[in-house]
């Protein structure tokens, strides 16, 4: 896997907020990548 940043910001994020994300860019970058490879750390992901 590629690392990006957005990996290390959405890590941070979550460590350091309580509130959503909402995660904007252009199309065909990672987001959705991104956002699942974080979501595997728990059993329950929607």
């Amino acid at each position: 896997m590629i690392g990006r940043h957005i990996d290390a910001y959405i890590e941070d994020y979550y460590k350091t907020s309580n509130n959503a994300l909402l995660i904007t860019g252009a199309r065909q970058i990672g987001k959705t990548y991104s956002i699942r490879k974080f979501g595997e750390k728990w059993k329950c992901f929607v």
